[in-house]
């Protein structure tokens, strides 16, 4: 594997999945991969579990880790071709991928969408540009897109609480009182059909995922009927894609409460809006895996990070 950037770098999800819960049991045993190895972060949005998490795997790997927040602290970057850089930006991303490649061993980038432009953000400028002109590995921390590592760790979170072959599992929309972007929803969809569960989407209209994404899964618009025997519910909220980045309801009939939850696992990535996305009677249950879930993005970057490694710089 050269980079992580999508769901679809997984060859293998039950392995991948199986061995990520063995490195839980003992995170220190591979440190002779990272030794000498640095990862540098770049975030250009905030974060608290993506960063926390993803150094804690490398530090685990005996790695150095350099971090930068890119928005307040680099250069405003250029990504066309042909550009007469007389404006905002001060360097293009040909000079900065290379620069950075020469600092570190493996490159982690968060970008979010803008949700203003569809074009502009399914372009993927920001990752796209660096894995085009950077010369090392790099891993996709949540881009406009995509955030695979969170899906690796709810896939994890799933094969730990899951006492069935095949659980039925919703990913269902919630009100928020901003626009959000789909990189979780888009890449736990991804991560679903890899995964042997019954799944299905669950939202109002007009608040449908890109269509090329959810192509044979049943969506259902009514969310009582969708949570009907479920055993993971997947709760989120994200924008209009039809309408890119629009607000179109805050339909706060949408909110999981404990009685819409009956006896079903939780889940959610974090941050969460208590009483807006979920009410405090879920999150407080026994029933919410929203800490097991961020305790697994440390493994599920810890894995990649592992897999870079070994496949990148011929280290046993």
């Amino acid at each position: 594997m050269k980079h992580y950037l999508t769901v679809n770098d997984i060859d293998t999800l039950e392995n991948w999945v199986s061995e990520a819960r063995k490195l839980k049991l003992n995170p220190f045993q591979d440190q002779h991969l990272g030794r000498n190895k640095t990862l540098v972060l770049l975030f250009f949005n905030n974060s608290l579990r993506t960063r926390l998490s993803t150094q804690k795997a490398a530090q685990h790997l005996g790695m150095n880790v350099m971090v930068m927040n890119f928005s307040s602290e680099g250069w405003i970057l250029e990504y066309g071709d042909g550009v007469v850089m007389d404006r905002g930006a001060a360097e293009h991303i040909k000079e900065a991928a290379k620069v950075v490649s020469q600092y570190a061993d493996i490159l982690g980038i968060r970008a979010f969408a803008g949700l203003k432009n569809k074009e502009k953000d399914e372009a993927e400028h920001v990752i796209n540009g660096f894995e085009k002109f950077a010369s090392i590995p790099i891993v996709n921390l949540e881009s406009s897109l995509s955030h695979p590592l969170q899906a690796l760790a709810d896939a994890i979170t799933i094969s730990e609480h899951s006492d069935k072959p095949k659980p039925k599992v919703v990913l269902s929309w919630a009100p928020h009182p901003k626009a959000l972007p789909h990189a979780v929803a888009n890449s736990f969809v991804t991560m679903m059909k890899k995964l042997d569960a019954e799944f299905v989407i669950s939202h109002p209209e007009g608040y449908e995922l890109n269509p090329g994404l959810t192509e044979g899964i049943p969506i259902e618009h009514d969310q009582s009927k969708a949570l009907i025997d479920a055993d993971f519910v997947y709760v989120k909220n994200w924008s209009s894609y039809s309408k890119y980045g629009e607000v179109l309801s805050q339909n706060n009939s949408w909110k999981m409460t404990a009685n819409k939850l009956g006896v079903a696992k939780f889940m959610h990535c974090l941050p969460v809006r208590r009483n807006v996305v979920a009410d405090d009677a879920v999150l407080d249950s026994i029933q919410s895996l929203v800490i097991e879930q961020s305790n697994n993005r440390t493994f599920a970057a810890q894995l990649v990070l592992k897999k870079l490694l070994e496949d990148n710089f011929n280290i046993y």
